[in-house]
Parts: structure tokens; sequence; C-alpha cells
């Protein structure tokens, strides 16, 4: 019993001794990728990505796909001077195992999982903050605009996009909290390693309207200038209202409950080198409670599709994060698609686990011929600012579009 009780205090000290040894690394790290000069705080940034995906799908030639992969992003953020910043950064996947189709390796007896081996100069940017309330950053860069839905970095993937590009960010605080984004996009360079040239004026203006979210008004005019991406030219005009970025947003209407809402509205139709004339809508409602730590969400997300290239699509979008996680439904099909689901999100240990379940039920966009629905899942949890692991999984139970189709997740991560 004694010998136990040793045994006991032993490794409740050796837990304690190894956290607040854990604890002194990181912030050693910290403190050496860390710099400064006159004040002003550069960087080493550093972010480290393993992921392992498996893809078994039922019908067709493909083989089951299990890709080990680990992604490394390196950048050098430099001290203002004077207002102006740089920023350049390195970013490579390596495959591991390859028994998957990347979209770039060759090997299509395989399912896809879109991570090619690949590495590249992920971002170079010189930014000016010399004018109240106004950020002009211009090169390779970043940009996320709203949910990602027709502007993001597809970060969900290993190689992420990027935006050859000027953005101009006004953030006035004091007018009723204006933030515009206008910029020009000038080339892409996807998460598949390649490059897509463009001319895109773009503009996103945000209004917030108190404590019940976000008012915001977008315009995305896309001409893609190569003949094999004409028909992803179009423009785009919308309407948002919402309060909801995350799990734990809400209004709310007591200490332990509130109210979620997302209401949006947009129109798209052709637009410079597109051929085919076409008009198609997008709507996206979202409404949901709150109560204590748990979020319930009932959704509906309609884009109109009247036959070959003329859907409402979103190509420079994040679009692994809508319609199911399965990546059934990355580009919308000449019949267009509803997705109905409904989404159960809760919130433990102070934010640092999220637990999602969500269920999508799919039908053309006139709710006559059923696609198909599917189940997804999601852990996360969170070590203090740098650490993170992930397991994620998603089934597609096809009707009368696509296969069968499931996907599994575990990820790790480190940031800093």
């Amino acid at each position: 019993m004694p010998q136990k009780k040793l045994s006991s205090a032993s490794l409740l000290a050796l837990s304690v001794i190894s956290g607040s040894a854990m604890a002194d690394l990181t912030k050693q790290v910290e403190d050496a990728l860390n710099f400064y000069h006159y004040g002003k705080n550069g960087a080493v940034k550093i972010d480290l990505n393993y992921r392992y995906e498996n893809v078994d799908q039922d019908r067709g030639p493909q083989k089951t796909a299990n890709a080990n992969t680990v992604r490394l992003r390196a950048g050098l953020l430099s001290p203002t001077f004077y207002g102006f910043q740089g920023y350049a950064e390195y970013e490579g996947n390596l495959a591991m195992q390859e028994d998957f189709n990347s979209t770039r390796n060759g090997n299509t007896a395989y399912s896809t999982v879109a991570d090619p081996e690949k590495s590249e100069l992920n971002q170079l940017w010189i930014s000016y903050d010399g004018i109240p309330d106004t950020v002009i950053k211009g090169g390779r860069q970043r940009i996320k605009l709203d949910d990602d839905r027709f502007i993001g970095n597809v970060g969900w993937r290993q190689m992420e996009t990027t935006f050859d590009s000027v953005l101009v960010t006004h953030n006035n605080q004091q007018l009723f909290g204006l933030t515009i984004n206008a910029g020009y996009i000038g080339n892409v360079q996807t998460f598949t390693a390649t490059n897509e040239h463009i001319e895109a004026p773009i503009l996103n203006i945000s209004y917030k309207v108190g404590d019940y979210g976000n008012l915001i008004a977008y315009g995305y005019w896309l001409d893609y200038t190569e003949r094999e991406n004409y028909e992803k030219s179009s423009q785009t005009y919308g309407l948002r209202m919402s309060n909801f970025k995350k799990p734990g947003d809400s209004l709310k209407l007591s200490d332990n409950y509130g109210v979620v809402y997302t209401a949006e509205w947009a129109y798209q139709e052709d637009y410079g080198h597109g051929a085919t004339r076409y008009d198609a809508s997008r709507i996206n409602l979202m409404g949901g409670i709150t109560a204590y730590n748990f979020t319930f969400q009932g959704a509906v997300e309609q884009l109109d599709g009247k036959g070959l290239n003329k859907t409402f699509d979103t190509p420079l979008g994040t679009n692994h994060a809508f319609q199911g996680w399965a990546d059934l439904f990355l580009i919308t099909p000449k019949d267009g698609i509803r997705d109905v689901s409904g989404a159960v999100h809760t919130v433990l240990d102070r934010g640092d686990v999220v637990l999602t379940g969500v269920y999508h039920d799919f039908t053309d966009d006139s709710g006559s011929l059923h696609y198909g629905k599917e189940w997804d899942f999601q852990a996360t949890k969170k070590f203090g600012k740098h650490y993170s692991l992930l397991a994620k999984y998603a089934y597609y139970d096809a009707d009368q579009f696509g296969t069968d189709t499931q996907r599994i997740w575990v990820q790790g991560n480190i940031s800093f």
C-alpha cells in the first residue's frame, strides 16, 4: 500500500514537472521566434501539419486512398518601419505514403486526396499602415472574406490558395464599425499548386449593427483569362446579415441562452471571357439557439443550376466547408443543389475542445431529384496556443448523384 501511494505521488510529480517543462520550452520557442526593432515586432512563423486521410468509395474504378502527408510553412515577418512591413513564406508538402490521386501525381487509379507533394513560395507581400484606419497590402497573400464562401484560402487542404493581388482594408470602428475591403486579384496560386490567371476586382463592405451582427454587401467580378478557364468567369452581387462565425457565438438572451442566424442572398451572371450566357441565384439561411455549451442549428443553402456552365459557382471559395465534408459538391451540379442541414456544436474545456456533428440532405435546386445524404463528425482539442489535434469523419450515402463515399482524417498541428 505505501508503495502504491509512493508510485501515485511520483507519477503526479512527474506530470507536473513535465507540464512545467513543456510550458518553459514553449515560452523559449516563442521568445526565439519573435524579435523587435525600435519597438515594432517582427517574427519567424512556423506551421507544421501532419495528416492521415483515408477515402473509400463504393462504385467506380478508384482504389481506396491512403495519404500520409506533412506540410510545413515557414515565414519571416519583418519589423514595421515607417508604416511598412513585409512577409515572405515558404510552403512545402511531403507525401510519406502516396496511395492516392493528388491531382498532380498521376495516380488516377486511387480516389482523390488533393494534397500534392509540392513546394512553393506561398506568400510574399508588403503592407503599409501609415494612413489612419487603413492597411494597403500588395503581393502574394492570403485573403479570407466573411465565411470564405466566395473568397478564401481553402485552408483545410495542406497546400492553401493564395492570391497575387492588391488589397486595401479600411476599418473605422468609430464610424459605426465600418470595414471596407477593396482589391484586385491578378493571379490565383491554387491549393493544388497550379496558377490561374485572372482579372478580378473585389469589393466587400461590412457594417456592424450593434450586437445583432454584421450587414455585408459584396461584389466580385472574376474574369479568367486562360481559355481552359473561361467558363469559370462570373460576376456576383450579394447581401448578408449574420451574427455567427464560430461555435459559441450568439446574440445573448440570458447568461446561458442565445440565438444565431444567417440570412444571405446573391445573384450571379456571366462576365468577361465566359462564353455561356446565364444567371443564377444563391440563398443561404441558418437559424439556431445556444444553450449552455451547445449550439443547435438548422440551415438551407441553395445554388441554382440551369444546365452545363449555367450554375451558381464559387471558384475562389473554401468549398470544403460547405455542402458536406465528403467533397461531392465542390462544383455545383448542372441542376443546381439544395442542401438542407442540421448541426450540433459543443464547446468544452474553456473552448479548448470543440465537438461537431452535421447531417445533410441534398437535392437539385427544385427539390425533385434526390442526390443523397451525409453525416459529418469532428473533434478538435487545443493544447495551449500552439498545439492541436483533430479527428474527422464524413460519410456520403448516394442516391442519384455520385457514389457512396467515406472519408477519415487524423491530424496534428504545431503553429508558432
